[in-house]
């Protein structure tokens, strides 16, 4: 399988400034934090890892786009990931919580955050499940129930790290995804039902996510902006301070010890207090123009395989940025999760680049049967004219 169409650099050079932007960010989002860290002898300790985790993340995507998407259409290569990232899912209970939550793998240094590749093989497995079972898509028994199992056994092992808000992220790759392969609304209302069953019962059975919802509503009222409405009032307070300029960068005041965590899942407050409204917007339309470009290389796929993938990359891209942000700004309920790109972490970076990488890898299979059809028809042209010159030669 050749893919030796030309590579996306719109989408390129999209992804590569959202990751730019992030490191320059998280240095003006940890700054201080890094100087009181280390006794006041670098307010550079995050930003540097950051910036590795950002080369590190072009290369991958560089890497990805030259790969043949192709080659993962492979049972043995798809069930593989699977496997591979349950155990990783598996491993991060054998260790230590931080911050209430088992999310990560330490070894040497380095931490691993698997929950972060299932947003790459849930829809791997999809693609091909999907495309396998092209003509029995709306079967409950051959179809359905096999891809919710899959769904629900990654969404159990990220749930009980707890980490909410990258299930929530699987659950819409599957229902776009699955919608995509042609299921109907009547496919998915049963499945919609049980997941909002699941949802209920893990807000029943976790006290703290009942708090925050009560928050969400008044997070700065005097009884919630002191406790569960902290974060969010101090990143109102950020945005809000912001205005349509900004404070300009490195001057924002939240991030001195008043947002918790301003480099990681709070970082647009800080775009929103120092770029102000420009700044905020600059990153929703970027967000809006990386969609594009990612669902024109889905739709422009020259396989199904490729297509529902291409479609499940950029879903779970962009309903994580808008989670986030709707997050930051009290649309909704208060939740962790990072803002792809952007926000601090080597796992998100990378991850994130690798799926870009593959929405390049399908445009650049999209661009060289586009190619082919356009050679085609130019072929076909110069022979109807070679015919023509031919028979009014004879007559």
């Amino acid at each position: 399988m050749s893919n030796t169409g030309r590579t996306d650099w719109f989408m390129f050079v999209i992804a590569s400034g959202l990751a730019v932007f992030g490191s320059v960010m998280v240095y003006s989002a940890s700054a201080m934090m890094a100087l009181k860290e280390s006794g006041e002898q670098s307010d550079l300790t995050y930003f540097y890892k950051q910036f590795g985790f950002m080369l590190g993340g072009i290369v991958v995507m560089l890497a990805m786009s030259r790969f043949d998407y192709r080659l993962l259409e492979n049972k043995y290569v798809v069930y593989g990931f699977l496997a591979a990232t349950a155990i990783l899912l598996l491993t991060v209970f054998g260790f230590p919580a931080i911050n209430g939550a088992r999310r990560w793998i330490r070894l040497a240094g380095f931490s691993i955050q698997p929950s972060e590749l299932a947003k790459i093989a849930l829809p791997v497995f999809l693609a091909y499940f999907l495309t396998k079972r092209e003509n029995e898509i709306g079967d409950v028994r051959k179809t359905v129930l096999p891809c919710v199992a899959v769904l629900g056994a990654l969404g159990l092992l990220v749930i009980r790290e707890p980490d909410l808000g990258t299930v929530i992220v699987l659950c819409a790759i599957f229902s776009v995804v699955f919608f995509s392969a042609g299921a109907r609304i009547t496919h998915l209302a049963p499945v919609a039902a049980g997941l909002i069953v699941v949802g209920v019962a893990a807000l029943i059975f976790a006290p703290w996510r009942l708090a925050r919802l009560a928050a969400f509503i008044d997070p700065c009222s005097p009884e919630n902006a002191a406790d569960t409405g902290y974060q969010v009032c101090q990143s109102l307070y950020a945005i809000g301070s912001g205005g349509v300029l900004g404070e300009g960068f490195a001057q924002g005041q939240q991030k001195l010890f008043y947002l918790p965590y301003p480099y990681s899942d709070f970082i647009f407050s800080v775009v929103g207090e120092e770029l102000g409204l420009i700044g905020t917007l600059a990153v929703l339309i970027a967000f809006g123009l990386l969609l594009w470009r990612g669902a024109r290389a889905a739709v422009k796929a020259p396989d199904r395989f490729g297509k529902l993938l291409g479609i499940g990359l950029v879903t779970g891209i962009v309903v994580q940025a808008l989670f986030n942000i709707s997050v930051v700004t009290s649309i909704l309920p208060a939740k962790g999760i990072p803002l792809p790109f952007i926000s601090y972490g080597g796992s998100s970076v990378l991850v994130t680049m690798a799926a870009v990488g593959l929405l390049l890898s399908i445009s650049r299979a999209a661009e060289t049967g586009e190619t082919k059809r356009v050679d085609a028809v130019v072929r076909r042209k110069k022979a109807r004219s070679n015919e023509t010159r031919t028979m009014s030669a004879k007559a």
